[in-house]
């Protein structure tokens, strides 16, 4: 009886280590399919950045020079009155003149006094806008015009004049410097009648020189 012999194909062959090459070693045998198509159209060079957001390879964002600062400064203790206190922040707040563009704002964590931006030339205003608070909302010492009492006849008042005039202040920052008006100032009004110590948070956010 004749021996028969069975002769692979050179085709089968070559499908046959395609089909090892697809399942041992994907990304070899998509980089042989693909390499034509990278001859013709070469992808461009990954764009270099060491810190960002990226949304995709190509897609990147620079780093952003944003940055946040925070104190608590101590303000000056004062009876009741207005007080200019622009120098007064300025030179507690060092960090200020990094800032290329950003804002400054000042919280006084107190109920019993505010913050407002107001005239800064004239000591005149500042009395005039005290003596003015004063009558619009009067001490009552005889007693029957407010209900809380507890802290002072003075302190009921307070409040008030520290709801109207508000707790905080924002002001813009330009190349390391408050962007105020000419003849704007910083000022603190006390409302009690002692001397009290105040706090204020100062918060600066921008972009940094």
């Amino acid at each position: 009886m004749p021996s028969s012999s069975t002769t692979v194909s050179p085709l089968t062959t070559f499908l046959i280590v395609c089909f090892f090459t697809l399942a041992f070693f994907p990304s070899l045998f998509h980089t042989i399919i693909w390499s034509p198509y990278n001859l013709v159209f070469p992808p461009s060079e990954p764009r270099s950045i060491t810190s960002g957001w990226c949304a995709s390879p190509n897609s990147c964002v620079a780093p952003s020079s944003m940055s946040w600062t925070q104190k608590t400064l101590t303000l000056p203790s004062h009876s009741r009155g207005s007080y200019l206190i622009t120098d007064h922040i300025v030179q507690s707040l060092p960090e200020l003149k990094t800032y290329k563009i950003g804002l400054l704002h000042l919280f006084i964590q107190h109920t019993s006094c505010a913050l407002s931006l107001n005239e800064n030339w004239d000591s005149d205003v500042r009395a005039d806008m005290s003596d003015a608070l004063d009558r619009i909302v009067p001490e009552d010492k005889k007693g029957g015009l407010y209900r809380h009492d507890a802290e002072g006849s003075d302190d009921m008042p307070a409040h008030v004049k520290s709801a109207l005039v508000g707790a905080s202040v924002s002001i813009p920052i330009k190349d390391g410097k408050l962007a105020t008006g000419t003849w704007q100032g910083i000022w603190y009004l006390e409302f009690r009648a002692a001397r009290h110590s105040r706090k204020v948070v100062a918060t600066m956010q921008g972009e940094k020189m």
